[in-house]
């Protein structure tokens, strides 16, 4: 599993969501599913392997390990079922005008913040300037609602978004924990102190949180707002959630195997295979939506502002064999900008062949005919070099050991592939500075209209958080064009149409090398039960979950 950076992450999913989204494992999970009464209280922990947040307020950047924990105290406007249909959350009903520029949420009755602070209109005018105000600095938010120009308090509990131009992935968007709505009382202490602890409607508040080791979470005894497709009403049956960062892949699998931990994530593929050998953990199997994990090219500079080489690198590219080998099978290839989640995914396959003879063509056409002592092409005395900076925080070993198969694969064509490791904060200071060639930046977000992030030219512009997600900077007036119509029509088949399209023409423009779905890989103890993964962008949910008595 990866974090989503977008940070700087309604066609209908369908039952590939849902089959996408099953526990699995070689005994069944004992609890709720068997009959059993849940029981209440008790303490689950968490061990997380993604980048501890530098905020725990998702509206600040908006990144996935940010999404993971909120999930458990922030609540949506509205949410999503398995089979992908838009469900209510703390909005009840929604209605849209004819010309799709105003929408009206009514929200539902007699919910309060765990600050004691009403759930109103106002609140959710609050959250949206909170979002939209560039000192928050929010990406995923931010974009996510670069349709919104106003908002309006119809009445206490009704509240008006009024748009520039139509969304077709409105209620997409709204369902992202990059959106979900806080307190306006806990907004209004400041960055600082809302970092910290924001203040939510959700089964869990936040309780405390010791940097570097881990945040304690405690039961919502008020609560009364779960989403629609929840197992039960009321508080959480859990006392509390005491969310453990451990970085290390063998350090978090050891823990689970002790009872240390109850559940982990970024679970690597070995340990996948091992866990599901036995009867005492289980494995829930949740790839998330929107984007697919990719190796994107920067069209904006040398080497990859010449398609030809953009070809050839991606044909140099031996893909197949490295995730076969690699993954074990955890992982699937992708051929396609879109996880396979995505009704709408245009997978080409045959774009992404492994053929070095191919790319040893293309370079030659290029006119990077010479090569060095070492092997490597040259042109102009200048040797074939593609700078690539690695996210430690965010690529598992098993996918760093992919991208040295890559680099191997590519050097016999005359690639010299610099594979950078670096932490979350230097990655993003390079690609800031444009400092990259190639990168592999996951983003996730609801629907296909994550195109529009990651490859309308408006994405090149950063967002306030100094966060931009069109890494492979596709400057292209077509994919633009049809990036607009794909997001003011509503009717689906046409949609469908325009967003094939675009991936088509991103696709055989060779600005993306797709590799495999945005893993998400959680092991958890036997002993929990109720745990799911959301139907919106496969966060883990512990309102439901259990565990038996000591």
């Amino acid at each position: 599993m990866r974090s989503s950076v977008h940070s700087h992450r309604p066609a209908a999913i369908g039952a590939v969501l849902a089959a996408g989204l099953l526990l699995t494992s070689c005994a069944a999970t004992p609890g709720a599913g068997d009959g059993a009464t849940p029981v209440k209280g008790g303490t689950l922990t968490y061990a997380s392997g993604d980048a501890e947040p530098t905020c725990l307020d998702p509206h600040v950047g908006g990144n996935y390990p940010q999404a993971l924990v909120s999930t458990q105290y922030l609540e949506s406007l509205v949410s999503r079922d398995g089979n992908g249909a838009i469900i209510p959350w703390l909005a009840k009903s929604w209605t849209v005008s004819p010309d799709g520029l105003a929408w009206e949420f009514t929200l539902k009755d007699g919910v309060t913040f765990t600050d004691g602070t009403p759930l109103d209109a106002a609140a959710v005018q609050a959250n949206i300037a909170h979002l939209q105000d560039p000192k928050t600095g929010s990406s995923t938010g931010y974009l996510a609602l670069a349709k919104v120009t106003s908002t309006e308090s119809v009445s206490a509990n009704v509240v008006r978004f009024t748009l520039g131009e139509p969304d077709s992935a409105l209620l997409e968007s709204l369902t992202q924990p990059w959106l979900a709505i806080e307190s306006p009382t806990g907004l209004a202490r400041g960055l600082d102190e809302n970092c910290v602890a924001p203040v939510g409607t959700g089964p869990f508040q936040v309780e405390s949180w010791e940097k570097q080791d881990s945040v304690v979470l405690v039961r919502n005894p008020a609560y009364t707002s779960p989403p629609a497709d929840a197992d039960h009403t009321g508080p959480a049956y859990l006392a509390r959630i005491i969310w453990r960062f451990i970085p290390d892949s063998a350090s978090r699998f050891a823990a689970l195997q002790a009872g240390d931990a109850d559940v982990i994530d970024n679970a690597q593929p070995d340990t996948i295979v091992q866990a599901e050998k036995g009867d005492t953990i289980t494995h829930l199997d949740a790839p998330r939506p929107g984007a697919s994990n990719r190796i994107e090219l920067n069209s904006s500079r040398p080497p990859f502002d010449d398609p030809i080489v953009r070809e050839a690198f991606i044909r140099s590219a031996n893909v197949d064999d490295a995730v076969t080998s690699l993954f074990q099978g955890t992982a699937k290839r992708s051929y396609s900008a879109l996880s396979s989640v995505e009704a709408t995914a245009a997978q080409r396959p045959d774009l992404f062949g492994y053929d070095a003879k191919a790319a040893d063509k293309l370079l030659d056409s290029a006119g990077w005919t010479a090569r060095d002592s070492a092997g490597y092409r040259m042109k102009d005395g200048a040797r074939l070099t593609v700078q690539f900076p690695v996210s430690t925080n965010q690529s598992i070993p098993a996918e760093q050991s992919l991208f040295e198969q890559i680099q191997a694969t590519a050097k016999k064509t005359g690639f010299e592939v610099v594979l950078t490791p670096m932490d979350l904060s230097s990655w993003y200071t390079a690609l800031g500075e444009n400092g990259y060639d190639a990168v592999s930046a996951p983003y996730t977000k609801v629907g296909p209209d994550v195109l529009r992030i990651l490859f309308d030219s408006a994405g090149i512009v950063p967002a306030p958080s100094g966060y931009f997600a069109n890494h492979a900077q596709v400057n292209d007036p077509e994919v633009d064009a049809l990036l607009t119509e794909a997001g003011a029509v509503t009717d689906a088949d046409k949609r469908t149409g325009l967003y094939t399209e675009v991936q088509n023409k991103v696709l055989e423009g060779f600005y993306i090398l797709p590799l495999y779905d945005q893993q998400n890989h959680y092991l958890l103890s036997s002993r929990v039960s109720g745990a799911r993964a959301m139907p919106t962008v496969s966060t883990p949910t512990f309102y439901d979950a259990w565990l038996p008595a000591e």
